[in-house]
């Protein structure tokens, strides 16, 4: 049966696997440069996904144990809200966080079983402002051609952590913001708090 979605399944499972990195990590060393950090998921990503002694569920759990803790959601969720954020209450942005959260989980976990064996180089990092940094890389497919992915990373409790995924000149956070702003411009905060709610509830079971 199909399911509607805020956010449209990526043509390339690939994309999933990069959206992976993003979401799957371990505590990154305070001196560590935003390409070893980047470098440092990609890895523990791929081992997850070539460990075949681990279940689709086993996998989720273990993204949904580590998503919170390594990337910065709070700098993400007011970007892909932007001028929205400060209109909402508290109550309501710990509520966005949080079904905002599981439904990134849910997209990108539906795509965990289809991963062929991809690799990740770390090409180049380029400094940014506000202190930013994007750390360049691509995934490389046997047989097909890389698909390039970007990171942006802020240093946020003397770490760095993701705040954006750009993959083949897409924006994760610029996605989200279009399709955010046109469902709060057509019934408010409360319509996109109910959809993501809805969409949640959706999401298939692991």
């Amino acid at each position: 049966m199909h399911r509607s979605r805020l956010l449209p399944r990526s043509a390339p499972a690939i994309a999933a696997v990069a959206a992976l990195v993003l979401m799957l990590g371990s505590a990154a060393a305070a001196d560590d440069t935003p390409s070893q950090v980047i470098d440092a998921l990609a890895g523990q990503v791929l081992t997850t996904l070539r460990d075949k002694s681990l279940t689709s569920e086993q996998r989720r759990s273990s993204i949904e144990e580590t998503v919170y803790r390594h990337i910065d959601f709070e700098t993400l969720s007011r970007l892909v809200m932007a001028r929205n954020w400060r209109k909402l209450s508290d109550a309501q942005k710990d509520e966005f966080m949080a079904s905002f959260k599981k439904h990134l989980s849910a997209t990108y976990g539906e795509n965990i079983d289809n991963y062929r064996n991809e690799k990740v180089e770390v090409l180049s990092e380029r400094k940014e402002k506000k202190g930013d940094v994007t750390v360049k890389s691509k995934i490389v497919r046997g047989g097909s051609e890389s698909i390039l992915v970007d990171y942006r990373l802020r240093r946020k409790d003397s770490a760095w952590r993701i705040i954006d995924v750009v993959i083949e000149g897409v924006s994760l956070v610029a996605n989200f913001r279009s399709q955010f702003q046109e469902i709060i411009s057509d019934g408010g905060v409360d319509r996109l708090l109910k959809l993501l709610r809805d969409k949640n509830l959706e999401a298939p079971k692991f």
